[in-house]
């Protein structure tokens, strides 16, 4: 059977959709495989390099390996190269290291800055649209600001404590955004005083943000005013020199640093192969977005590369929606020429809105032209949405990491919950609490065992008393018991009694969080009389004298009845009870070391939710779920085993589902 190569060259917001949609597709074709190209080992995300060049982030939060994302594709090639010509006649494609042959082709190399030939940019500028524009943006103001700190001529002083962002577009806006937070560490750190740090916005538009409505984009106007951000409209750039800045008008703005965002193009790298292009270099597609004049040849043409007008002089917007509708577009009509369905996908557009974060706490949305969102609410449905991408290419492993990025691992506040959920804290403080938790469930699970016996004697235990001899303290199976003793002749009555008096006694000597029923259990036992002498107080610590309430009086009907059915009968009641005091101890130990820490306090919350339910735990006791819940903050990485068996773990089990990664991926002889 002849094989199907799909080659997708760029690993961008588009070569990645489109991949992973093929892949899905095609998944049972075992005669197609797909090649994805990239020169990177890796997928940036785009739209959060502000977040790197303006330190919120570590750079490894928007870069995602490509082994991570398709190691579980098994139809998908990786080739780490650059794509340097196409032979269109011969359907093969060259490389810095070599030749593949396609029969189908979709190129998605994405865009580049665009300077409009302004003079000085490629010299003094920096642009933003690449993993190393953001570093260097990253390097270069940490540098500088480090030289201002000890400039004693005051002029060069406040131009290099002048940052200017040219493009008043997303991407300005949000980089801005995060020179507006950056500069209070970058003050604190070189003993400078923040009001010191100019910032400007300059704008070739009257406006900014014009993606966005007019009232949506005051807010943010305001929100910059309010941040002390000098908007400079109306003012092309005419030159960018080394120290300053020339606008239109004549006027100069003293500056190191012109972070430029002033717009994109597509890659000058696609100038060579001889397709049809249009403006910004963007290579022009049909409406199934095939490569105009070369339909025949199953080019495709995704992503910020793609030019198609779905609107006289209305080319695809260069955002990341866009790039990924043209990429399933492309995708569709590819996966439906290899089935021979005879299907065609024409393009059609489908922005659901824009969002625009000034910061990490505050942005500004437009959702689906008729949702506002400004605030708190604007930032927590970026992050949504970012979210939602991980879901869609399929990948949980960077969800958590986002999240871990996003939320936890902060500094200096900046995230949407204003620093309160960062982890960065010294997690050494909470050790005697792990350690005196997991006591508390040693010593209550080590009473279970002995019961009745002596500690310093274990002949004695496992006997009288113990949860292994007897019948269940369990409260949905004291009916066993009474089915049990009625077989042998007994008397119904007294073997209730019997059996009542076994629960007392066990539930007596193992008053603990696991068993909790020991003046609950006691009440049911010994008579209404004595239950209606003592009355049970609520209260969350125990107080001398008082009788402490249950959290339920008894199990609830739905909870008994789903019990019943995982405990038909005394017997693996019984099995369930002598099973549950080794999990006890197993919880117990982890604790103590360290080890597992976060599982084990999950699996505590989940069993004191259960014993609740059960009718078998007090109010005092209920501080073990907020205890489990402080301890899944990191306290077993400090003097504990998890410092070394969760990294050990994690990679042995990323190794083994993904792959390992490589800093360069593919056979260079193919």
């Amino acid at each position: 059977m002849t094989t199907k190569n799909i080659v997708v060259v760029g690993a961008g917001y588009a070569g990645v959709a489109a991949t992973k949609y093929m892949s899905k597709k095609l998944k049972k074709d075992h005669d197609v495989k797909i090649t994805l190209i990239d020169r990177h080992s890796y997928h940036t995300m785009m739209t959060e390099l502000h977040e790197v060049a303006g330190h919120r982030v570590e750079p490894t939060a928007i870069q995602y390996d490509l082994q991570h994302l398709f190691g579980r594709n098994k139809n998908v090639q990786l080739v780490t190269d650059t794509v340097t010509g196409i032979n269109k006649e011969k359907k093969t494609i060259q490389t810095k290291t070599g030749t593949y042959s396609f029969d189908y082709l979709l190129l998605g190399m994405g865009g580049e800055p665009n300077d409009f030939g302004t003079p000085g940019v490629k010299e003094h500028g920096f642009t933003i649209w690449s993993f190393e524009d953001a570093l260097r943006i990253r390097e270069h103001i940490e540098d500088t600001v480090a030289k201002a700190a000890l400039e004693p001529d005051a002029e060069v002083r406040k131009a290099m404590l002048t940052f200017v962002v040219c493009g008043a577009g997303f991407t300005g806006i949000e980089m801005i955004g995060e020179l507006v937070e950056w500069k209070e560490r970058l003050a604190k750190d070189n003993k400078i005083d923040p009001d010191e740090f100019t910032l400007k916005v300059v704008e070739a538009m009257p406006t900014i943000l014009n993606m966005l409505s007019r009232n949506d984009a005051d807010k943010a106007v305001r929100y910059l005013e309010k941040k002390n951000v000098e908007l400079v409209l109306n003012s092309p750039i005419t030159e960018v020199a080394e120290d300053h800045i020339s606008l239109k008008d004549g006027s100069t703005i003293n500056t190191y640093t012109l972070i430029w965002s002033a717009g994109v193009r597509a890659t000058s790298d696609a100038a060579d192969f001889g397709l049809e292009s249009a403006r910004g270099q963007r290579l022009v597609a049909n409406e199934y977005m095939e490569a105009k004049g070369y339909e025949d040849k199953n080019i495709y043409i995704i992503g910020d590369q793609s030019y198609y007008e779905e609107e006289p002089n209305k080319p695809t917007p260069q955002i990341v929606q866009a790039a990924e509708q043209t990429a399933h577009c492309a995708a569709a009509n590819v996966v439906s020429a290899i089935k021979g369905d005879g299907q065609k996908h024409k393009f059609k557009s489908n922005y659901q809105g824009f969002m625009v974060s000034i910061g990490s706490k505050w942005g500004v949305a437009e959702l689906f032209g008729k949702i506002h969102l400004s605030g708190f609410m604007a930032m927590i449905m970026k992050h949504i949405v970012n979210l939602k991408y991980f879901f869609d290419i399929r990948s949980g492993y960077y969800m958590f990491q986002y999240i871990m990025h996003e939320f936890f691992h902060i500094k200096d506040d900046r995230n949407v919950a204003r620093g309160h959920s960062s982890r960065y804290g010294n997690v050494l403080w909470s050790v005697p609490l792990r350690i005196f938790y997991g006591l508390v469930w040693f010593v209550e699970a080590f009473k279970k065992i002995v019961g009745n016996g002596e500690v310093l004697k274990p002949s004695t235990w496992f006997g009288e008393g113990s949860w292994f001899t007897g019948n269940s303290v369990f409260p949905w199976t004291w009916d066993y018991a009474a089915s049990a003793t009625a077989s042998t002749g007994s008397s119904a009555a007294d073997a209730v009694g019997g059996a009542s008096a076994t629960v007392a006694s066990t539930v007596a000597s193992t008053s603990d969080v696991a068993s909790a029923a020991s003046g609950a259990g006691e009440a049911a036992t010994n008579g209404a009389g004595e239950a209606a002498a003592q009355a049970a107080h609520f209260g969350l610590s125990y107080a001398y004298g008082e009788e402490p309430m249950a959290v339920l009086d008894k199990a609830p009907d739905w909870f008994s009845s789903i019990m019943k059915v995982f405990m038909p009968n005394m017997d693996v009641a019984m099995f369930f009870q002598k099973f549950m005091v080794f999990v006890e101890i197993g919880i117990a130990l982890c604790l103590m070391a360290g080890l597992f820490t976060w599982l084990m306090s999950g699996t505590t919350i989940i069993l004191v939710v259960m014993f609740c339910l059960s009718g078998m735990f007090f109010w005092v006791n209920i501080w073990f779920i907020p205890v489990a819940f402080a301890l899944m903050n990191g306290s077993g990485r400090a003097v504990g085993l998890d410092r070394w068996v969760i990294p050990w773990i994690q990679k042995k089990l990323g190794n083994w589902w993904y792959g390992k990664p490589k800093s360069i991926y593919g056979d260079k002889n193919a």
